[in-house]
């Protein structure tokens, strides 16, 4: 099993599209980045402690290569927003691709210059690629959120703007 990290802005909407693929152990949401250890949602939405919201996803690269996670992970993001993502602003909800190895950085450039280059997006590719550092898991109550409260998730997700942001750019 390999890891892969990414920020995606609200972490209850990154979950869902990374679950359901074979060779996908687990989809984790949590926080990395920052300078406080064991931070809280509290703490993290403040925006003071370097934190992003992030999915880690545990994965078995010889059924679901890394390259194929980067694909899905740039479906779900405005990739041209520094000031987080659709409805969630701030700066733990900024978009990251964290890696943890060489092979996974050299993956995550190449992509990020292939959807440059693609000419799918009129501003620029902000989301940076960074050494992934500890991972911290959110509290229980998100892990999973769009199955305990599907209605709730649902509903923040149609406000959010992401799926209308995801269907204009993407089909």
């Amino acid at each position: 099993m390999e890891k892969a990290t990414f920020a995606g802005g609200c972490f209850w909407c990154m979950v869902k599209p990374f679950v359901e693929w074979d060779g996908i152990h687990k989809v984790t949401s949590g926080y990395m980045g920052g300078h406080i250890e064991n931070p809280t949602y509290e703490q993290v939405k403040k925006g003071d402690t370097g934190h992003l919201e992030v999915v880690q996803i545990e994965f078995d690269p010889s059924i679901f290569p890394y390259d194929k996670l980067l694909e899905i992970y740039w479906m779900q993001i405005d990739p041209t927003d520094d000031g987080g993502q659709f409805h969630d602003r701030g700066e733990s909800y900024k978009t990251a691709i964290f890696v943890h190895s060489e092979e996974q950085r050299v993956l995550a450039e190449q992509s990020k210059e292939q959807l440059s280059l693609s000419g799918r997006f009129k501003k620029p590719i902000v989301t940076p690629i960074l050494e992934a550092k500890t991972f911290y898991e959110a509290e229980e109550y998100h892990q999973d959120f769009y199955k305990k409260d599907p209605d709730y998730y649902k509903e923040d997700r149609e406000k959010s703007g992401r799926d209308e942001f995801i269907r204009s750019h993407w089909k």
